[in-house]
């Protein structure tokens, strides 16, 4: 459930797109090759523990920055693919994968996350999910476990090699994960991927 590159998908079908055709093909402009550099500057201010979920994960390395102080962080991904990129990395910790649909989650992996860290799956997938994305973040996560997340407000498309497709404003935000979570704290990153600042919004989430 990465972005696609620009591409837009049917607002009537959320996976539209072809994930793993676009792995297999080598079109993969979302990946930058190192995590998110808001992901990074608020772990080095507040490390996370426990177990976390890594819906989207691509080729891991928001995994493998998150393993660095976590106990267990899954990365999940809709591309095998994916998957098998992920985990030719060497490990950093206790990081692993599963290539499964985070919208349709394993009963297994409900309940039993301590974090859940959203980048550039929530803008990738079609608007008209987005309320079921909200109910399987909130159903991955034990009562109090927090979500982590950084949002497009303006992802940018003019070029095929920006995205994800979809933006978001903080209203809709509100809207969609107020009823599960309350909000503990929002900002600006200070860092972006070249090309990317000031798009960003970050959000820390606790689920009620």
């Amino acid at each position: 459930m990465e972005p696609g590159g620009g591409e837009l998908l049917d607002p009537e079908n959320p996976m539209s797109t072809d994930w793993e055709d676009r792995y297999q093909r080598g079109e993969t402009p979302w990946d930058k090759g190192a995590p998110s550099p808001g992901l990074v500057d608020f772990l080095a201010r507040h490390p996370v523990t426990g177990r976390v979920l890594v819906p989207g994960c691509g080729f891991g390395h928001d995994v493998r920055a998150l393993a660095a102080s976590a106990g267990e962080v899954v990365g999940m991904d809709l591309a095998p693919s994916a998957v098998q990129g992920a985990e030719s990395f060497p490990k950093v910790g206790g990081e692993r994968y599963v290539l499964g649909d985070f919208l349709n989650p394993d009963p297994g992996f409900c309940g039993d996350f301590d974090w859940v860290w959203e980048h550039t799956c929530f803008c990738a997938i079609s608007p008209s999910v987005r309320q079921a994305y909200a109910r399987a973040v909130a159903s991955a996560l034990r009562p109090g476990g927090e979500f982590l997340a950084v949002f497009y407000l303006d992802p940018g498309n003019s070029s095929p090699d920006e995205g994800p497709p979809f933006g978001v404003d903080k209203e809709e935000l509100d809207a969609i994960f107020a009823a599960d979570f309350e909000l503990l704290e929002e900002w600006l990153p200070l860092r972006a991927y070249p090309g990317r600042e000031g798009r960003e919004w970050m959000r820390r989430m606790r689920r009620r």
